[in-house]
């Protein structure tokens, strides 16, 4: 009679690499310009150009706090305003 444990994963910490599939674009006969279109709309969808711009500085933990409560306070701002706006 064997035992099996199991290992629970490490939580994910922010900053972590996280790994997934490679963003792939094939170059048909529409040319490169429309291939780097589409990689580049594919890498917004992705988040990758807003994660790039994010860590490019360094923010202190204080002024990522202060930025995050800025940032709900005018995704709130403007849910209300819509919500008053809208019959």
């Amino acid at each position: 009679m064997t035992t099996q444990t199991q290992v629970a994963p490490a939580p994910i910490q922010p900053g972590d690499a996280v790994a997934c599939k490679p963003l792939e674009v094939t170059v048909g006969d529409k040319g490169i310009e429309r291939a780097i279109k589409n990689l580049k709309r594919k890498m917004a969808a992705e988040g990758v150009l807003r994660e790039l711009k994010r860590r490019r500085h360094y923010m202190k933990p204080s002024v990522k706090r202060r930025k995050k409560a800025s940032e709900a306070a005018r995704r709130r701002r403007k849910r209300t305003r819509a919500e008053v706006g809208a019959p």
